[in-house]
């Protein structure tokens, strides 16, 4: 996974973004700007990217996208909960439909107990109210290599919720399934009302 994989889902993104008139900001901590390098390489990009907002600090997360500082503390910056809150900040304070976060370790150095080299969360939120939220564990396979496959993974998660929620028609099945018993079992109602007047 490189540039071309980065190249050819931007490609892919944006014509999806643009058929869907979609608007899309990210929110980067330590790929720092490259998703939205990778979307805005491509011409004819600024009908659907807004902005990036590179947060590479604690206080650049809590100032530009409201990050709560209670969730840095319990959490850390790289956690589920600080990627969430990146992405759902960035959603908001941009006024766009899509928006992606990310924070990890890329390394060299920064581990700590339970937070390896290569941890990187992933967070996307849309407009609709949709929230994903990605682990992965890249491993020790080096800085570069870690927020190249980073960016990878953000354009497709972007790609998925551009897709637009895929569990719409399941609801409807079951409830045409619950409309069905009340007919089963008032069908032998009806037949003892009528067996009683000759009583």
């Amino acid at each position: 996974m490189g540039g071309s994989d980065a190249r050819a889902l931007s490609r892919s993104l944006l014509d999806l973004c643009r058929m869907r008139k979609l608007t899309i900001a990210t929110a980067e901590s330590c790929t720092g700007g490259l998703v939205a390098g990778a979307l805005t390489d491509i011409p004819g990009s600024s009908d659907v990217i807004d902005r990036g907002f590179v947060t590479y600090s604690n206080d650049a997360k809590r100032a530009m996208l409201g990050v709560e500082a209670s969730t840095l503390t319990n959490f850390g910056a790289v956690s589920k909960e600080t990627a969430t809150a990146m992405a759902v900040g960035a959603l908001e304070r941009a006024g766009v439909d899509l928006a992606v976060a990310i924070t990890g370790i890329a390394g060299p150095g920064g581990a700590t107990p339970g937070k390896p080299v290569g941890l990187v969360h992933f967070a996307a939120a849309a407009r609709d109210g949709r929230i994903v939220h990605r682990e992965h564990r890249f491993g020790g396979i080096g800085r570069t290599a870690v927020r190249q496959r980073s960016v990878v993974e953000a354009l497709r998660m972007l790609m998925d919720l551009a897709r637009g929620p895929q569990v719409t028609a399941k609801p409807k099945r079951a409830a045409a399934v619950t409309r069905l018993r009340p007919r089963v079992t008032r069908s032998p109602r009806r037949h003892a009302v009528k067996r009683r007047p000759p009583r």
